[in-house]
């Protein structure tokens, strides 16, 4: 267990002002972002990572953090008021948001989701703190084979959760290990797949594979799916002569507790297994709930239970999704996967010896987010009516700016073209992916966990003196296996006429 002067120095080094304003700013633009039909958090992310490059590292997490979180409770904003959901987690929200909202109460349906949102997103959090510790200790007992064995389960559940076909998420997560393949091979240092480039001596630019894949083609991949600018956010009356119409109290969140309690439980649990996401969470727990209510018929009518439902799991996911990044390494989702990408590209490498070796940075960052959840509370306090503004945003201005950022923000971060060619190279690749039915959850995962792959098989293979047979002297390894293998057998197989959870629509 972590020193007390440990976690006291963490969190003395996360609530100051400056750590704060970034905080704030985060949430801010994850929350205006995730308003914006059209544009999700993970675009906010990708485009965000490289700007933190002259940041501090908790400085630099925290902001992202609070992007991620801000995000969350910013896309329950269009599924409320335009029925249209700003990021996919926020669906179920808008199956009683928006008919609460129609009734002439969008201003308390946004306020139902926004408490419902920070009590589930709080709740994960303090989970997180509790058991990530224990589980790191446990996760330090595991040696190279074990973890070999342990990314090899995790690529199996991963890649069948995500799509509606595991070979077609194999596939992605193979091109993603050829292409961080890139470079200089980490075993004798000779050049691989380089081609007599020197600038592929130090492996594609991870900023410009990320904003490529997820930022610049989903641009592309709306651009080509619009055929009209948004319509303004002027389908719903902000006004109504009641004022509790306008108000929500504390008796009437109180009176669905129960409800938030069980879904903050959903989310958290389907937050923590890698692979499946928000959206999976939302919908589950809102049907659960359903199913348990004595008036299954009011739901769809605009019952507070159909929000409180979907905001507090979806919101318990932002949490539980870092329990497997910082105890092994592991992203729980995409969101989770470019937080890997911004601890690497400063220098740090999430797993169980992160709490060893960075204690106070990872008691820094448990502070930074109980920070993002008080500034998601006031901020979408405060700014309620300027999002329902915000929604109304047309596409010729939302597409064009974010292409110009991107494209910027590239530009200076690897110091010229070639990380403008990268990126726009991988947007291409990307649109092609989602046109195609290909994950590109699976391909960023396997992109950003290559080394640590390569490092745990070279590992085991100097271990076992190049007898993978000796992996099955390890019992944990072995167990690890047979549940790849049984994840292979349920998994694989396609459903007919059924979406699996967690499907591409978690990234669009």
């Amino acid at each position: 267990m972590p020193e007390l002067a440990t976690v006291l120095a963490g969190l003395t080094d996360a609530f100051t002002l400056h750590n704060l304003l970034f905080v704030l700013a985060g949430v801010t633009i994850g929350q205006i972002v995730g308003a914006i039909p059209g544009l999700n958090i993970l675009m906010a992310l990708a485009i965000a990572i490289p700007l933190t490059l002259t940041l501090d590292t908790l400085t630099a997490v925290a902001f992202l953090i609070g992007v991620n979180k801000g995000g969350t409770v910013g896309g329950a904003i269009p599924a409320i008021l335009l029925n249209t959901p700003g990021t996919p987690e926020s669906a179920a929200t808008a199956l009683d948001g928006h008919p609460m909202a129609k009734k002439g109460r969008p201003l308390k349906a946004m306020k139902y989701g926004l408490y419902y949102s920070v009590f589930g997103d709080i709740s994960s959090d303090i989970v997180l703190i509790t058991v990530s510790v224990p589980l790191a200790m446990v996760a330090l007992k595991m040696g190279p084979v074990e973890i070999l064995c342990l990314m090899i389960f995790a690529f199996t559940i991963i890649t069948g959760l995500v799509g509606n076909s595991m070979v077609k998420g194999l596939i992605a997560a193979t091109l993603g290990f050829l292409l961080a393949a890139i470079g200089l091979e980490p075993a004798q240092g000779t050049p691989r797949f380089t081609f007599g480039m020197l600038e592929l001596y130090d492996g594609l630019p991870l900023s410009a594979m990320a904003v490529g894949f997820l930022a610049v083609s989903e641009i592309f991949h709306q651009i080509a799916r619009s055929t009209r600018a948004q319509s303004g956010a002027a389908t719903v009356s902000m006004r109504s002569t009641d004022p509790a119409d306008r108000r929500v109290t504390l008796r009437e969140v109180l009176a669905n507790k129960y409800v938030a309690l069980r879904a903050f439980l959903i989310g958290t649990v389907i937050g923590a297994i890698p692979g499946l996401g928000s959206a999976t969470a939302g919908f589950l727990s809102y049907s659960i709930t359903k199913q348990a209510a004595k008036d299954p018929e009011s739901f769809g009518t605009g019952d507070p239970r159909g929000i409180a439902a979907s905001e507090s799991a979806n919101s318990a996911v932002v949490g539980a999704n870092l329990i497997p990044l910082l105890t092994l390494g592991i992203p729980g989702n995409i969101a989770a996967a470019l937080l890997v990408s911004a601890f690497i590209i400063h220098g740090i490498q999430p797993g169980p010896l992160l709490f060893e070796q960075q204690g106070q940075l990872i008691y820094g960052l448990f502070g930074a987010m109980l920070m993002a959840n008080l500034c998601n509370l006031g901020v979408g306090q405060i700014g309620m009516r300027l999002w329902a503004f915000v929604v109304g945003a047309p596409n010729t201005v939302i597409y064009p700016g974010a292409l110009l950022l991107c494209v910027t923000g590239i530009y200076f971060t690897e110091g010229g073209l070639f990380g403008v060619i990268v990126m726009l190279v991988s947007a291409v690749f990307g649109y092609l992916m989602k046109t195609f039915g290909y994950s590109v959850v699976a391909f960023i995962i396997g992109f950003v966990l290559m080394a640590q792959l390569e490092r745990s098989l070279l590992q085991t293979m100097l271990i076992t003196d190049s007898n993978l047979w000796v992996v099955f002297q390890h019992p944990i390894a072995v167990v690890l296996l047979v549940l790849s293998a049984v994840s292979v057998l349920y998994l694989g197989p396609k459903r007919k006429g059924a979406p699996r959870a967690g499907s591409e629509a978690e990234v669009e």
